[in-house]
């Protein structure tokens, strides 16, 4: 079993910045694709980004791409996305995943988080 915990979401203005932390325990995740998925109200959870297990491929979606960095430490079993330039459409609440194939596709991941909000002002 893995248990994730995201944390660092919060309320920050358009052009801000904030970083999410996933704090694995339980079972090591040193082997495994992280990714980051989102929920804003009334939508369905979309893929963010992914890392592979051994960080050497990332991917993002293109709503994100420039904007987001995915990033892991391994000896910390721990993901972080750091968001820049943060905008009113990136409100929603975020979730942390694991699982054995790097995929944008939420299906593919067996791990999942509680989510951590962010709310971005205008």
């Amino acid at each position: 079993q893995v248990q994730l915990v995201e944390s660092g979401g919060g309320l920050v203005q358009a052009g801000g910045s904030l970083r999410l932390s996933c704090a694995a325990s339980g079972r090591t995740v040193s082997n495994r694709a992280m990714g980051w998925f989102r929920q804003a109200p009334g939508k369905e959870r979309g893929f963010v980004a992914a890392v592979s297990w051994d960080a050497g491929r990332t991917y993002y979606s293109d709503s994100v791409k420039g904007r987001f960095t995915i990033s892991r430490d391994t000896a910390k079993n721990t993901v972080y996305l750091q968001m820049n330039s943060l905008k009113p459409e990136d409100t929603a609440v975020y979730f942390c995943a694991s699982g054995l194939i790097f995929s944008m596709y939420s299906r593919m991941y067996d791990y999942w988080g509680q989510g951590t909000q962010v709310t971005v002002s205008s």
